[in-house]
């Protein structure tokens, strides 16, 4: 059985792709992530697929953000799906909405906090109030507990701030911007490795480049598993 703390981002071109990489993984990652990228490629189809007809978990990554009755709709759509996680955008009235239109199913909403290819740069261009970033994450993950979310997305830096919440107790902490010793960065700004993340409180990881780029995914995968497990 795989240690489902690992979700793997399918940010692959289409659900063939995906498909494809979860083969090559085979058992050894139960938990997949399917994005915004992936909509268009097919990916609710994938989503369903995945679930059903393999037994794995799914994180729908969509940041859904607009208002209150959209979000509400579009979250009842989405639910009829069995999904295991779904994102929303963490304002309060955001997270309210998508648990509304949640009632009644399992699948879990997440708050996003702040992107974590996002630095204090960033939030001044988009005028975003000043202060420390690992302190505005904090601040929107409590106003997003207040509202009800199931969870959190924010980077591994912020994951300890987080858990020392009171606000946070049973709730989950998924993080992003994991990345193995070594591996490039990309896009990502605020990261840490698998082990210092599971140090610091959070229950799932999610990974994806430096999984579906290695020569062989399933080692690359695996590698992370025994790195997590280790702690």
């Amino acid at each position: 059985m795989s240690d489902d703390r690992l979700i793997v981002a399918l940010d692959v071109p289409n659900a063939l792709a995906g498909l494809n990489l979860a083969e090559q993984l085979g058992d050894a990652v139960s938990f997949y992530k399917i994005g915004l990228g992936m909509l268009t490629g097919g990916g609710l189809a994938l989503a369903n697929e995945l679930k059903q007809d393999h037994g794995k978990k799914i994180f729908l990554d969509m940041k859904l953000f607009d208002i209150g009755a959209t979000v509400e709709n579009a979250v009842r759509g989405l639910a009829q799906f069995d999904l295991d996680f779904l994102t929303v955008h963490g304002d309060p009235y955001v997270v309210k909405a998508a648990k509304e239109g949640a009632a009644g199913k399992d699948m879990k909403i997440l708050a996003v906090t702040i992107l974590t290819s996002l630095d204090r740069a960033d939030l001044d261009g988009a005028l975003i109030k000043p202060g420390d970033i690992r302190d505005l994450v904090q601040e929107r993950a409590a106003k997003a507990f207040e509202a009800c979310a199931d969870g959190i997305i924010a980077s591994p830096q912020e994951a300890a701030l987080i858990r020392a919440l009171p606000e946070a107790e049973g709730r989950l902490i998924v993080t992003p911007g994991v990345r193995p010793t070594g591996a490039a960065l990309g896009d990502q700004k605020r990261v840490a490795t698998p082990a210092q993340a599971v140090k610091d409180g959070v229950d799932h990881i999610v990974v994806g480049r430096p999984v579906w780029q290695a020569e062989n995914p399933r080692a690359a995968a695996e590698a992370i598993l025994a790195e997590m497990a280790a702690v």
